[in-house]
């Protein structure tokens, strides 16, 4: 599991190598849902933990983030999952990291990417990050 992680994580780092690309807006209504499912968007967010000045991003840190940056934003929930990851940043270095998977299911409605946005430009800012992986896509879901 951790290696096809990392392998997709690397996949889609490389196929964003050339930058950012514009936030475009996806519309969960763009996908046909199943009776009984709910269009949604989910964001998935990667957050590395190594800091570019030499150390990581404490536990203490990650949880005091998650409380007053993440879960405000998405009190209905979202899912944390921790990894281990690798990309290539502006140095041209391999930097292999811990990292931490955030992921939230929302309406798509421009408050939602928006708070999607300010996430990880905090985390930028607190940490010192040069990126925040982010990605975003339609989708049907359901409680069963």
């Amino acid at each position: 599991m951790r290696g096809s992680l990392i392998g997709a994580l690397g996949m889609l780092v490389s196929a964003c190598g050339a930058g950012p690309a514009p936030s475009a807006a996806v519309a969960p209504a763009a996908v046909a849902c199943t009776p009984g499912d709910t269009a949604l968007v989910r964001d998935v967010v990667y957050f590395g933990r190594n800091r570019p000045t030499g150390g990581t991003v404490s536990d203490a840190d990650w949880e005091r983030f998650l409380a007053e940056v993440v879960t405000p934003r998405f009190p209905a929930g979202l899912t944390v999952v921790d990894a281990t990851g690798q990309w290539r940043g502006e140095s041209g270095a391999v930097e292999r990291e811990r990292s931490e998977i955030v992921t939230v299911f929302h309406g798509g409605d421009a408050a939602s990417r928006r708070a999607v946005a300010e996430i990880a430009a905090e985390y930028k800012i607190r940490f010192q990050q040069e990126a925040v992986l982010r990605e975003r896509a339609a989708t049907c879901a359901r409680f069963e």
